[in-house]
Protein backbone atom coordinates (compact mmCIF):
# COMPACT_ATOMS: atom_id res chain seq x y z
CA UNK A 1 0.00 0.00 0.00
CA UNK A 2 2.89 2.85 0.98
CA UNK A 3 4.35 1.44 -2.59
CA UNK A 4 1.48 2.89 -4.49
CA UNK A 5 1.78 6.06 -1.97
CA UNK A 6 5.54 6.51 -3.06
CA UNK A 7 4.54 6.00 -6.72
CA UNK A 8 1.77 8.50 -6.26
CA UNK A 9 4.05 11.49 -4.76
CA UNK A 10 6.74 10.46 -7.71
CA UNK A 11 4.62 11.07 -10.18
CA UNK A 12 3.94 14.15 -8.91
CA UNK A 13 6.66 15.23 -8.21
CA UNK A 14 8.53 18.41 -10.27
CA UNK A 15 11.87 16.98 -9.93
CA UNK A 16 11.39 12.97 -10.06
CA UNK A 17 11.25 10.23 -12.87
CA UNK A 18 9.55 7.34 -12.23
CA UNK A 19 11.99 4.92 -13.96
CA UNK A 20 10.77 1.46 -12.91
CA UNK A 21 8.59 -0.72 -10.76
CA UNK A 22 9.77 -4.07 -9.20
CA UNK A 23 6.94 -6.57 -7.67
CA UNK A 24 5.12 -9.43 -8.74
CA UNK A 25 3.73 -10.23 -12.02
CA UNK A 26 -0.07 -9.91 -11.09
CA UNK A 27 -2.67 -8.11 -12.57
CA UNK A 28 -2.91 -4.94 -10.26
CA UNK A 29 0.91 -4.21 -10.64
CA UNK A 30 0.92 -4.39 -14.35
CA UNK A 31 -2.27 -2.14 -14.52
CA UNK A 32 -0.44 0.45 -12.21
CA UNK A 33 2.83 -0.05 -14.05
CA UNK A 34 0.68 0.67 -17.43
CA UNK A 35 -0.67 3.70 -16.27
CA UNK A 36 2.88 5.35 -14.89
CA UNK A 37 4.44 4.37 -18.17
CA UNK A 38 6.94 2.32 -16.66
CA UNK A 39 8.25 -1.92 -17.05
CA UNK A 40 7.04 -3.68 -14.18
CA UNK A 41 10.06 -5.79 -13.32
CA UNK A 42 9.94 -9.43 -12.03
CA UNK A 43 12.95 -8.73 -9.50
CA UNK A 44 15.38 -6.29 -8.40
CA UNK A 45 18.51 -7.89 -9.78
CA UNK A 46 17.02 -7.79 -13.48
CA UNK A 47 16.18 -4.35 -13.42
CA UNK A 48 19.11 -2.97 -11.99
CA UNK A 49 21.07 -4.67 -15.15
CA UNK A 50 19.13 -3.00 -17.63
CA UNK A 51 17.83 0.33 -15.85
CA UNK A 52 19.60 3.12 -14.46
CA UNK A 53 18.42 4.77 -11.55
CA UNK A 54 19.57 7.50 -9.49
CA UNK A 55 17.95 6.40 -6.07
CA UNK A 56 15.28 3.33 -5.11
CA UNK A 57 12.37 2.94 -2.50
CA UNK A 58 12.13 -0.49 -1.06
CA UNK A 59 8.40 -1.41 0.25
CA UNK A 60 8.33 -4.77 -0.26
CA UNK A 61 7.57 -6.85 2.58
CA UNK A 62 10.12 -7.01 5.81
CA UNK A 63 11.57 -9.84 4.54
CA UNK A 64 13.02 -8.50 1.38
CA UNK A 65 14.15 -5.36 3.59
CA UNK A 66 18.37 -5.89 3.46
CA UNK A 67 18.84 -7.92 0.65
CA UNK A 68 17.16 -5.33 -1.63
CA UNK A 69 18.89 -2.56 0.00
CA UNK A 70 22.10 -4.77 -0.15
CA UNK A 71 22.08 -4.85 -3.76
CA UNK A 72 21.39 -0.69 -4.18
CA UNK A 73 24.32 -0.41 -1.90
CA UNK A 74 26.31 -2.63 -4.02
CA UNK A 75 25.84 -0.66 -6.99
CA UNK A 76 26.23 2.64 -5.16
CA UNK A 77 22.24 3.56 -5.38
CA UNK A 78 21.00 5.85 -3.04
CA UNK A 79 18.15 4.10 -1.16
CA UNK A 80 15.31 5.07 0.94
CA UNK A 81 14.06 1.48 3.02
CA UNK A 82 10.68 1.55 4.44
CA UNK A 83 10.10 0.40 7.80
CA UNK A 84 11.39 -1.89 9.79
CA UNK A 85 14.86 -1.61 8.53
CA UNK A 86 15.03 -5.54 8.95
CA UNK A 87 12.97 -8.86 9.78
CA UNK A 88 15.55 -8.75 12.46
CA UNK A 89 17.82 -6.89 14.18
CA UNK A 90 20.59 -9.00 13.53
CA UNK A 91 20.29 -8.49 9.52
CA UNK A 92 19.82 -4.63 10.37
CA UNK A 93 23.37 -4.81 12.05
CA UNK A 94 24.80 -6.53 8.93
CA UNK A 95 23.30 -3.75 6.81
CA UNK A 96 24.74 -1.10 9.58
CA UNK A 97 27.82 -2.55 8.50
CA UNK A 98 27.67 -3.01 4.78
CA UNK A 99 26.57 1.25 4.93
CA UNK A 100 29.34 1.96 6.82
CA UNK A 101 31.86 0.23 4.84
CA UNK A 102 30.59 1.34 1.34
CA UNK A 103 29.93 5.13 2.78
CA UNK A 104 26.74 4.41 1.49
CA UNK A 105 23.39 7.05 1.11
CA UNK A 106 20.22 5.51 3.02
CA UNK A 107 17.46 6.28 5.03
CA UNK A 108 14.61 4.62 6.88
CA UNK A 109 11.21 5.70 5.95
CA UNK A 110 9.98 6.23 9.88
CA UNK A 111 8.31 9.02 7.68
CA UNK A 112 6.70 10.75 10.74
CA UNK A 113 9.85 12.67 11.61
CA UNK A 114 9.59 15.09 8.84
CA UNK A 115 5.60 15.66 10.67
CA UNK A 116 5.42 19.22 11.43
CA UNK A 117 3.39 17.79 14.24
CA UNK A 118 6.47 16.38 15.57
CA UNK A 119 8.71 19.27 15.09
CA UNK A 120 6.62 21.60 16.68
CA UNK A 121 6.64 18.94 19.64
CA UNK A 122 9.90 18.57 20.16
CA UNK A 123 10.48 22.52 19.82
CA UNK A 124 7.66 22.86 23.03
CA UNK A 125 9.66 20.71 25.35
CA UNK A 126 13.32 21.20 24.16
CA UNK A 127 12.62 24.86 24.83
CA UNK A 128 11.35 23.46 29.00
CA UNK A 129 8.18 24.85 28.57
CA UNK A 130 7.14 21.68 30.08
CA UNK A 131 9.88 21.44 32.83
CA UNK A 132 11.37 17.92 33.04
CA UNK A 133 9.68 15.52 31.11
CA UNK A 134 7.83 12.64 33.76
CA UNK A 135 5.10 10.88 32.26
CA UNK A 136 4.50 9.51 28.32
CA UNK A 137 0.97 8.38 27.57
CA UNK A 138 -0.01 6.93 23.81
CA UNK A 139 -2.44 5.05 22.09
CA UNK A 140 -2.67 3.31 18.47
CA UNK A 141 -5.89 1.93 18.61
CA UNK A 142 -8.06 1.37 15.12
CA UNK A 143 -10.04 -1.37 13.75
CA UNK A 144 -8.31 -3.09 10.82
CA UNK A 145 -10.82 -5.01 7.70
CA UNK A 146 -11.03 -8.52 7.29
CA UNK A 147 -9.84 -7.30 3.85
CA UNK A 148 -6.53 -5.60 4.86
CA UNK A 149 -5.22 -9.68 5.99
CA UNK A 150 -6.36 -10.88 2.58
CA UNK A 151 -4.63 -8.90 0.58
CA UNK A 152 -1.61 -9.33 2.79
CA UNK A 153 -1.36 -12.78 4.24
CA UNK A 154 2.33 -12.45 5.30
CA UNK A 155 0.49 -10.02 8.09
CA UNK A 156 -1.30 -12.78 10.15
CA UNK A 157 2.74 -14.68 10.37
CA UNK A 158 5.27 -13.80 12.48
CA UNK A 159 6.84 -10.07 11.85
CA UNK A 160 3.25 -9.26 10.25
CA UNK A 161 1.38 -7.59 13.29
CA UNK A 162 0.95 -4.13 15.00
CA UNK A 163 4.13 -4.75 16.92
CA UNK A 164 6.13 -4.97 13.98
CA UNK A 165 4.16 -2.67 11.49
CA UNK A 166 2.42 0.24 13.37
CA UNK A 167 4.19 -0.10 17.13
CA UNK A 168 7.62 0.74 15.13
CA UNK A 169 6.35 4.23 14.04
CA UNK A 170 4.94 5.18 17.30
CA UNK A 171 8.34 4.35 19.04
CA UNK A 172 10.02 6.51 16.63
CA UNK A 173 7.78 8.97 17.65
CA UNK A 174 8.45 8.49 21.52
CA UNK A 175 12.13 8.65 20.74
CA UNK A 176 11.96 11.80 19.35
CA UNK A 177 9.69 13.85 21.67
CA UNK A 178 10.95 11.93 25.38
CA UNK A 179 14.78 10.44 24.09
CA UNK A 180 16.03 7.07 24.36
CA UNK A 181 14.28 4.12 26.30
CA UNK A 182 15.76 1.91 28.65
CA UNK A 183 13.55 -0.91 29.35
CA UNK A 184 10.16 -2.44 28.43
CA UNK A 185 7.56 -4.20 29.80
CA UNK A 186 4.68 -5.51 27.87
CA UNK A 187 1.87 -8.30 27.32
CA UNK A 188 0.07 -9.26 24.22
CA UNK A 189 -3.35 -10.85 23.38
CA UNK A 190 -4.77 -12.37 20.01
CA UNK A 191 -7.65 -13.69 21.64
CA UNK A 192 -10.01 -11.21 18.92
CA UNK A 193 -8.41 -12.80 15.49
CA UNK A 194 -6.89 -15.73 16.66
CA UNK A 195 -3.94 -15.21 14.09
CA UNK A 196 -0.25 -16.30 15.02
CA UNK A 197 0.77 -12.44 16.16
CA UNK A 198 -0.74 -10.27 18.77
CA UNK A 199 -4.00 -7.91 17.81
CA UNK A 200 -3.91 -6.26 21.16
CA UNK A 201 -0.75 -4.67 23.36
CA UNK A 202 -0.01 -3.50 26.73
CA UNK A 203 3.57 -1.80 27.02
CA UNK A 204 5.04 0.03 29.88
CA UNK A 205 8.49 2.12 29.34
CA UNK A 206 11.47 3.65 30.73
CA UNK A 207 13.19 6.25 29.68
CA UNK A 208 16.99 6.88 30.00
CA UNK A 209 16.12 10.39 31.46
CA UNK A 210 13.98 8.51 34.24
CA UNK A 211 10.61 9.20 32.81
CA UNK A 212 7.76 6.62 32.77
CA UNK A 213 5.28 5.65 29.79
CA UNK A 214 2.63 3.58 28.85
CA UNK A 215 1.46 2.75 25.51
CA UNK A 216 -2.28 0.74 24.25
CA UNK A 217 -1.70 -0.93 20.70
CA UNK A 218 -4.69 -2.50 18.74
CA UNK A 219 -5.70 -3.16 15.55
CA UNK A 220 -9.08 -4.86 16.30
CA UNK A 221 -10.08 -1.73 18.44
CA UNK A 222 -12.95 0.43 17.57
CA UNK A 223 -11.64 3.51 18.28
CA UNK A 224 -9.90 6.80 16.87
CA UNK A 225 -7.83 7.28 19.12
CA UNK A 226 -4.44 6.59 16.89
CA UNK A 227 -1.70 8.99 15.05
CA UNK A 228 -3.52 8.33 11.40
CA UNK A 229 -7.16 9.49 12.79
CA UNK A 230 -6.44 12.48 14.74
CA UNK A 231 -3.08 13.72 12.90
CA UNK A 232 -5.08 14.00 9.60
CA UNK A 233 -2.23 14.25 7.82
CA UNK A 234 -3.10 11.38 5.81
CA UNK A 235 -6.59 12.31 4.04
CA UNK A 236 -7.26 8.70 3.47
CA UNK A 237 -8.03 8.21 7.26
CA UNK A 238 -11.32 10.34 9.11
CA UNK A 239 -10.13 12.20 11.33
CA UNK A 240 -11.28 13.45 14.50
CA UNK A 241 -10.11 16.56 16.26
CA UNK A 242 -11.81 16.30 19.55
CA UNK A 243 -9.15 13.04 19.86
CA UNK A 244 -5.69 12.63 20.90
CA UNK A 245 -3.17 10.07 20.86
CA UNK A 246 -0.04 11.10 22.97
CA UNK A 247 0.17 13.39 26.31
CA UNK A 248 3.64 13.75 27.19
CA UNK A 249 3.44 15.35 30.99
CA UNK A 250 6.16 17.53 32.66
CA UNK A 251 6.88 19.14 35.99
CA UNK A 252 5.68 22.21 34.59
CA UNK A 253 2.99 21.57 32.03
CA UNK A 254 1.62 18.97 30.15
CA UNK A 255 1.20 18.65 25.67
CA UNK A 256 -1.49 16.82 23.93
CA UNK A 257 -0.41 15.53 20.72
CA UNK A 258 -1.78 16.09 17.72
CA UNK A 259 -4.65 18.91 19.02
CA UNK A 260 -1.30 21.13 20.51
CA UNK A 261 -3.27 21.98 23.57
CA UNK A 262 -0.47 23.21 25.95
CA UNK A 263 -1.23 23.25 29.63
CA UNK A 264 1.15 24.58 32.02
CA UNK A 265 1.74 26.92 34.93
CA UNK A 266 2.76 30.26 34.91
CA UNK A 267 5.02 30.38 37.87
CA UNK A 268 6.90 27.51 39.78
CA UNK A 269 5.01 28.52 43.69
CA UNK A 270 1.55 27.95 41.86
CA UNK A 271 2.04 24.71 40.79
CA UNK A 272 -0.90 22.35 42.61
CA UNK A 273 -3.72 20.44 41.60
CA UNK A 274 -5.63 23.00 43.04
CA UNK A 275 -4.45 25.89 40.91
CA UNK A 276 -6.10 26.66 37.27
CA UNK A 277 -3.79 25.56 34.25
CA UNK A 278 -2.81 28.79 31.37
CA UNK A 279 -4.04 27.09 28.48
CA UNK A 280 -2.56 27.68 24.53
CA UNK A 281 -3.53 26.20 21.36
CA UNK A 282 -0.44 25.66 19.44
CA UNK A 283 -0.08 26.54 16.17
CA UNK A 284 1.53 25.34 13.13
CA UNK A 285 1.74 24.98 9.39
CA UNK A 286 0.76 21.42 7.99
CA UNK A 287 2.14 19.49 5.24
CA UNK A 288 2.72 15.85 4.24
CA UNK A 289 5.41 13.93 5.67
CA UNK A 290 5.49 11.58 3.11
CA UNK A 291 6.32 14.39 0.65
CA UNK A 292 8.47 16.19 2.50
CA UNK A 293 10.34 12.85 3.37
CA UNK A 294 10.88 12.42 -0.63
CA UNK A 295 12.12 16.10 -1.00
CA UNK A 296 14.90 15.29 1.86
CA UNK A 297 15.26 12.00 0.14
CA UNK A 298 15.78 13.78 -3.11
CA UNK A 299 18.43 15.85 -1.12
CA UNK A 300 20.10 13.17 0.23
CA UNK A 301 20.63 11.77 -3.81
CA UNK A 302 21.44 15.44 -4.71
CA UNK A 303 24.33 15.09 -1.69
CA UNK A 304 22.62 18.51 -0.20
CA UNK A 305 21.95 16.65 2.92
CA UNK A 306 22.23 13.59 4.89
CA UNK A 307 19.75 10.99 6.20
CA UNK A 308 17.75 12.14 9.19
CA UNK A 309 16.53 8.73 9.65
CA UNK A 310 19.99 6.90 9.77
CA UNK A 311 20.41 3.25 9.70
CA UNK A 312 20.89 3.72 13.69
CA UNK A 313 17.56 5.38 13.85
CA UNK A 314 15.97 2.71 12.04
CA UNK A 315 17.76 -0.30 14.42
CA UNK A 316 16.94 1.59 17.66
CA UNK A 317 13.21 1.62 16.76
CA UNK A 318 13.24 -2.10 15.56
CA UNK A 319 16.02 -3.15 19.17
CA UNK A 320 13.18 -1.69 20.97
CA UNK A 321 9.82 -3.52 19.00
CA UNK A 322 12.01 -6.85 19.18
CA UNK A 323 12.26 -6.09 23.22
CA UNK A 324 8.64 -5.37 23.66
CA UNK A 325 7.81 -9.12 22.04
CA UNK A 326 10.81 -10.83 24.33
CA UNK A 327 9.14 -9.07 27.32
CA UNK A 328 5.41 -10.16 26.11
CA UNK A 329 6.73 -13.79 25.87
CA UNK A 330 8.57 -14.05 28.82
CA UNK A 331 6.73 -12.16 31.29
CA UNK A 332 9.77 -9.89 32.04
CA UNK A 333 11.26 -6.55 32.06
CA UNK A 334 13.56 -6.56 28.97
CA UNK A 335 16.44 -3.76 29.43
CA UNK A 336 17.17 -2.11 25.58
Amino acid sequence: MIGKKHIELILKHPHCELTAIVGPQTDENSEIARRSNVVLYEDLSSMLGVVSIDGAIISSPNIFHVQQASECIAKNIPVLVEKPIAHTYEDGLALMSLVEKHKAKLLVGHHRTYSPIIRVAQKIIQEGRLGRIVAFMGSALFYKPDQYFLDGPWRTQLGGGPILINLIHEIGNMRALCGEISSVQAMTSNKIRHYVVEDTAAINLRFESGALGTFLLSDTSSSARSWEQTAGENPAYPRYEDEDCYTVSGTSGSLAIPSMRLKYYGRDDEKSWWQPFLQEQIAYQRSDPLQEQLNHFINVIEGAEVPRVTVFDGLQNLKIVEAISKSAETGKVISV
